[in-house]
């Protein structure tokens, strides 16, 4: 879950190394450090805290060199202080090493070294890597790049690393496994390495994916050189990236959360934009068009996730079900290859992530392949190992998000998730032809609906101010809601820091009911449809008891309105199709809480973007 950026070329390392920092914050920020190497000489500067402390820390410093790594941290082993912080350099100060992931056998290794003399100053498991790269390196009498091959063999776990080496003032080594590194080709012979594009694309737009267990040796002047683990030289695929750079900016906006929020029309329609067309009445996605029949007549599918995804995929089974009459199951990615899971060549694994990196996700994919299940991906990165392992499947095209909490992706996936429902009911024939044309009509209009309710910020905003202090909040919703009563209540959890818990509506009264007084706010989502009257009644027992109810209604309600203690009016829509809109307020309820309680909305206590590691 950290973030790796790396240069070598004509130009000042340091600069281009710290702004490609900046970028990749948001997957880590305990931390950070830079390693630049010139004249022989190895100059190691890293600070516990934020970039912006780095930065400072280095401002009278001697930041020359065309040679430089650079890192962002969210701590797995070891404290978040200066001396945990990488880069890690070997005991003879040689060799400097960035690392993203987990090293799981760094204990054993450890002690064979600790055995042979070498001395640890950190607590990582970082340290310990770079070590056994310098002992290899000394007992075997080869080259650093082949120190690294050879350690890299001994070693179990995840890793994203780049290598820089005081014998080698012209060359890095980048490696990975189960964890995401990036190679930028530059027009000068300069190159950039990083845990995804971000850092890359103001430079170049030509790029090399690593794939599992490839080692890349990135040389001045000479080249790209690719190799396996066991040492068999490999071709690079050079591809071409689409990302945008002005996509990375805030654009006027005071937190990236706030702009992906506003951007939910536009990347709503870029997700079904050539997918749907209204007066066809056609609905299609070519990344899944071979598997659409497969997907009508499989035994199950199976959804596997995590967080905001997996309440994605809560939206999905509800839509998959009802629309396409297709059985589906929903997973924790990161519990689910751990309890021996029944799968079999009938079954279809459909894997939701933003990242395409998510680590739990990508093993429970793994597992389902090894199985001879057919396994399709939903994300969002474009050449992400997602995207590469899976059989098939579709990009929501969201575009990036940077906020640590999401908030357009989940947006994006249950789009994705509504017209894959669609596409296999009319493939399979389980939705009559009006109904269709109901529902992608409404699907088409969703955009112009969802900047209607963000006309409303200010309203929302003055609402939240009557919740900013409370200590905790329930969420409830019934049917496809239910699932954004979870989103809601982690949206507030994740960057207001405010205990939240969602459940479904009628279960309140099974528990949850004892904790609601005249303290605790209850925001339900009571919008028009099958459970609008079991909805009202649940609010008038949480009102019974002094509760203060929060109401997202469809627009022109009176019942609701006269006995919540707010009221947020959406635009009616198929009731299908309602997570999309009743999502935003709940994500704008959470943002201004989240200022107005003085939080770091963009990077939350604790939390990073991409969670690469398990």
């Amino acid at each position: 879950m950290c973030g790796i950026v790396a240069y070598i070329g004509q130009e000042q390392a340091f600069p281009i190394v710290l702004k490609g920092l900046k970028r990749l914050e948001y997957r880590g920020y305990d931390s950070a450090g830079i390693a630049l190497l010139e004249n022989g000489e190895i100059k190691n500067y890293k600070r516990q805290g934020k970039v912006a402390e780095l930065e400072s820390f280095t401002d009278n410093q001697d930041t020359e060199g065309t040679v430089g790594i650079g890192h962002t941290r969210w701590a797995t082993h070891g404290l978040p202080n200066d001396i945990n912080a990488h880069p890690h350099t070997s005991g003879n100060g040689d060799i400097a090493l960035i690392h993203n992931g987990i090293i799981e056998n760094y204990d054993i290794l450890k002690e064979g070294l600790l055995s042979r003399g070498h001395k640890f100053e950190s607590e990582t498991d970082t340290e310990v890597l770079v070590h056994l790269i310098q002992d290899i390196k000394d007992h075997e009498k080869v080259s650093t790049a082949e120190a690294v091959r050879l350690a890299l063999n001994n070693v179990i776990g995840a890793y994203a690393i780049v290598v820089l080496s005081k014998d080698n003032p012209d060359q890095l080594i980048a490696a990975r496994k189960s964890s995401p590194l990036v190679v930028g080709i530059g027009k000068k012979g300069d190159y950039y390495l990083a845990s995804d594009a971000t850092p890359i694309v103001e430079y170049t737009n030509e790029v090399v994916y690593l794939e599992d267990e490839e080692i890349a040796i990135v040389e001045r002047n000479k080249g790209l050189r690719l190799y396996n683990i066991q040492n068999q030289e490999k071709t690079p695929y050079i591809q071409e990236l689409e990302l945008q750079l002005e996509a990375l900016e805030k654009g006027g906006y005071e937190h990236f959360m706030l702009k992906e929020i506003h951007e939910q029309p536009h990347s709503i329609q870029d997700c079904f934009r050539g997918r749907l067309n209204v007066d066809t009445g056609w609905v299609g996605l070519g990344g899944i068009k071979d598997y659409e029949k497969q997907l009508a007549s499989a035994n199950r599918i199976i959804m596997v996730a995590c967080g905001t995804s997996w309440h994605a995929a809560l939206v999905g089974e509800y839509l998959f079900e009802d629309l396409a009459r297709v059985p589906v199951e929903v997973e924790y990615a990161s519990e689910f290859r751990y309890r021996n899971p029944i799968i079999d060549e009938g079954d279809i694994v459909i894997a939701i992530s933003q990242s395409g990196e998510t680590a739990d996700t990508l093993a429970a994919l793994e597992l389902a392949k090894s199985k001879g299940a057919t396994i399709l991906g939903i994300c969002n990165v474009v050449g992400s190992s997602i995207s590469r392992i899976t059989h098939a499947g579709s990009y929501t095209h969201a575009g990036p998000e940077i906020g640590v909490a999401s908030t357009k992706a989940f947006t994006a996936q249950v789009t994705v998730l509504t017209l894959m429902a669609l596409a296999i009911a009319r493939n399979k024939g389980s939705l009559n032809e009006a109904k269709f044309r109901r529902i992608i009509t409404e699907l088409e209009l969703i955009p112009e609906k969802v900047s209607k309710i963000l006309e409303s910020s200010d309203y929302i905003e003055e609402l939240s101010k009557e919740y900013k202090d409370a200590s905790n909040a329930l969420y409830l919703g019934r049917g496809n809601s239910f699932p954004v009563a979870l989103e809601g209540a982690l949206k507030l959890k994740e960057i207001s820091y405010i205990h939240a818990e969602g459940y479904p509506a009628a279960e309140m009264k099974h528990g949850p009911i004892a904790l609601i007084d005249e303290e605790m706010p209850v925001f339900v989502i009571a919008t028009k449809g099958t459970s609008y009257e079991k909805v009202v009644s649940n609010i008038q027992e949480v009102k019974a008891r002094k509760g203060k109810v929060v109401a997202i209604v469809t627009e022109g309600d009176t019942q609701v309105k006269g006995m919540a203690d707010h009221v947020i009016e959406i635009p009616n829509t198929d009731e299908h199709l309602s997570p999309l809109l009743t999502t935003i307020p709940f994500q704008l309820i959470s943002y201004y809480i989240a200022v107005m309680r003085g939080c770091n909305v963009d990077q939350p206590r604790n939390l990073a973007k991409s969670v690469t590691v398990e």
